[in-house]
């Protein structure tokens, strides 16, 4: 008898021991279910000094935000972008991203052949990888957002062609010659080009993508090229600085990609014609948002190229666009 109960009552103990394990696992569980899932996303533009890539890092932090918000989770955004354009260094900085274990890394490529090992090499250590404003389009990236680069080219000839009246000659500021986004958009310049028999492309002009040097290359190319009569600015570098066109407006027509505030003021007084200006902001933003749904849910966009509508901006309607950038840049 006295046997048989301490059987019974060793029995019944380890019945209690083991739900009390099982309490304690389904707490902890329950505890990991409660605590949110958090994400981290790199964020490697061209270049800190560019007010363009300044829009993006804002919008990125605010996808981030506002994606948190939606979903319970907690997203972080490390920025990493060099002080000047630096495609090796940007190599570097997926390199140690991905070692450090990143979710997911957006990039706009100072060089895509260049940054197409580093690229893959992320990838392959299963980090998820989106390309904004400049692709590499060879890698294992998953997606792209920008802008169409050749129609990007092609409405800044167009609108430039409308200026001069369909003839003349034209200096096109090239930028980074390394930059795939830059050539396409030069490209379309050329094509758009073709279709104004009175107008003849002068040359390509390359440059450091600074204001200043980029504002000295302009002055420079048109005071030992007086026949020149338009300028088609693939990027609008020279613009972020004042008076950039002095001794070249009232030569020459101007137009260029990008409505930043500093350029709103070139086409209000009457020194730039038209700007095509992109989605800056939406860099950034849909980037954050491209590389969540594919980390979170493992959704892709329907599309790889994923490309925004161009804005036209001309003095008639420059005022419409006043205030976005404030918006863009943390300003209001």
């Amino acid at each position: 008898m006295n046997g048989t109960f301490r059987t019974l009552r060793a029995g019944l103990a380890a019945v209690a021991a083991a739900g009390a394990v099982l309490a304690v696992t389904s707490g902890l569980s329950a505890a990991s279910a409660d605590k949110p899932r958090s994400y981290e996303f790199g964020v490697i533009a061209k270049s800190q000094s560019n007010p363009v890539f300044q829009a993006a890092r804002t919008g990125a932090e605010d996808a981030a935000k506002e994606l948190s918000r939606k979903h319970g989770v907690e997203i972080k955004i490390n920025w990493r972008t060099p002080n000047n354009e630096d495609a090796q260094q940007q190599a570097q900085f997926v390199e140690q991203l991905a070692s450090q274990g990143v979710d997911g890394i957006a990039i706009s490529c100072s060089d895509g052949k260049l940054l197409k090992s580093a690229i893959d090499s992320a990838v392959d250590k299963g980090v998820e990888v989106v390309t904004f404003d400049s692709d590499s389009p060879e890698s294992k990236r998953f997606a792209y957002y920008g802008i169409n680069d050749e129609e990007a080219g092609r409405a800044v000839m167009r609108e430039l062609a409308k200026a001069m009246g369909g003839k003349g000659v034209v200096a096109v500021l090239g930028g980074n010659p390394n930059a795939p986004n830059l050539q396409a958009r030069i490209r379309g310049v050329r094509e758009e080009a073709k279709k104004h028999e009175g107008i003849t492309i002068k040359d390509v002009f390359y440059h450091a993508e600074t204001a200043a040097e980029a504002a000295q290359r302009v002055q420079l190319v048109q005071s030992a090229n007086p026949d020149i009569t338009g300028w088609a600015m693939v990027g609008g570098w020279p613009l972020f600085t004042k008076n950039a066109l002095d001794g070249v407006a009232d030569k020459a027509k101007v137009t260029s990609v990008d409505h930043l505030p500093e350029q709103l003021v070139y086409v209000t007084n009457g020194q730039v014609q038209a700007l095509i200006g992109q989605d800056c902001y939406g860099w950034g933003y849909r980037s954050v948002e491209m590389l969540f749904d594919k980390v979170h849910a493992n959704k892709k966009p329907e599309k790889v190229i994923n490309n925004f509508d161009l804005a036209v901006v001309t003095k008639e309607n420059v005022s419409e666009f006043e205030g976005l950038w404030e918006k863009w840049l943390r300003k209001k």
